[in-house]
């Protein structure tokens, strides 16, 4: 299951969807036959950040929320500030704002007292995103956010995230004329 687990991860992030979702569905299947809950519950988050990448956007925030339920309940903390940030990017294209900005709360929590940094510049690109995408967009957050996910990026030499983020960031300045 952990192998299988952490290839769907390497094929969502490398935007090959199709075989991603093959190996979430084959991780959820064979935890359900096993009874492994905290790897069927790892496997639903995954299958909900593909919902959010694939347009199935209410599904990701019913298999997200449902999922980190589940993998709370377990005490298990590792990769909620990721998958909270893919909530809050699914809440905010249904229009959830408020629950968009309280899951990028949570995540920003979670980065500081689980100490997963990992997630740290993506979360707060995320969060820039956010405030593009809110009805009464914020550029000069969203700047704001996108600045601090190019620190962290560049200050964990985290090269993936700080190309992310530097994409985000060129949006912006380019839809603002500068």
């Amino acid at each position: 299951m952990y192998a299988l687990e952490f290839a769907s991860f390497t094929y969502v992030c490398c935007g090959n969807y199709a075989t991603a979702n093959a190996l979430v569905d084959e991780v959820v299947a064979l935890a359900d036959d096993k009874s492994a809950m905290q790897w069927k519950a790892f496997g639903m988050l995954a299958q909900g950040w593909l919902f959010s990448l694939t347009g199935r956007t209410s599904d990701a925030v019913h298999t997200i929320s449902s999922a980190i339920t589940a993998w709370r309940s377990m005490g298990a903390m590792v990769f909620v500030p990721l998958y909270l940030s893919q909530l809050a990017k699914a809440c905010a294209n249904l229009g959830q704002f408020d629950e968009a900005w309280r899951c990028i709360g949570e995540a920003l929590n979670a980065v500081k007292t689980c100490k997963e940094t990992c997630w740290e510049a993506d979360v707060h690109r995320i969060a820039g995103e956010i405030a593009l995408q809110s009805p009464q967009p914020d550029a000069a957050k969203a700047e704001a956010y996108f600045k601090r996910a190019l620190a962290v990026a560049r200050e964990q030499q985290a090269k993936s995230w700080e190309l992310r983020a530097a994409m985000s960031m060129a949006r912006l300045l380019r839809d603002q004329g500068r």
